[in-house]
């Protein structure tokens, strides 16, 4: 006698699915959560070792009063910060890395970053400049270039970030199977 129906197959019962399914369901997007905070993490890590990076005084940014390197600004899917037009009296000569950490902590991958120095010199000792400024000094400058030469190891950072990431990822999986002491 045939049977009616079919024979291989996921059945659902009230239109629910099987315990199984929705178990793996869960762990389905508890992967992808994971995945996705992973992929933050890298992106967070590697962001702030190349503005460390670039802050590294004399290998880097280069250094005078530490107004430069002070000057830096971080943004999260924001506008570019703009050059100040004229420099403080007094102005911050150290830069508060804090608040590039917690700036950057809100950032997720695929965010915008900009990381920008303010002064209004900034741009001339990245590009340099030749000729005639606003006060009517005759400039010849070659350019630095200290935020490309960095940005050019970002393929270096993001791995070096995402191997850290595994390892911790691994550590605490190994943490997690080991035997518990009674």
């Amino acid at each position: 006698m045939a049977s009616s129906g079919p024979t291989a197959g996921v059945f659902l019962r009230s239109g629910r699915a099987s315990q199984g399914q929705a178990r793996f369901a869960a762990d389905v997007d508890a992967w992808v959560q994971q995945t996705k905070a992973r992929m933050d993490a890298v992106f967070r890590t590697a962001t702030l070792r190349l503005i460390q990076l670039m802050q590294t005084p004399g290998s880097y940014v280069p250094l005078d009063t530490g107004a430069l390197r002070a000057s830096l600004v971080v943004v999260v899917n924001g506008p570019p910060p703009q050059p100040r037009e004229e420099e403080p009296k007094h102005p911050t000569t150290t830069w508060d890395e804090s608040m590039v950490i917690s700036t950057i902590a809100t950032a997720h991958a695929g965010d915008v970053i900009t990381a920008a120095y303010t002064t209004a010199y900034a741009r001339r000792l990245e590009y340099g400049f030749v000729g005639q400024d606003s006060l009517g000094r005759n400039i010849n400058q070659a350019g630095l270039g200290w935020t490309r030469r960095a940005a050019q190891q970002w393929p270096r950072l993001v791995e070096e970030a995402a191997r850290d990431a595994q390892a911790a990822v691994a550590a605490n999986q190994a943490g997690q199977n080991r035997p518990r002491r009674r």
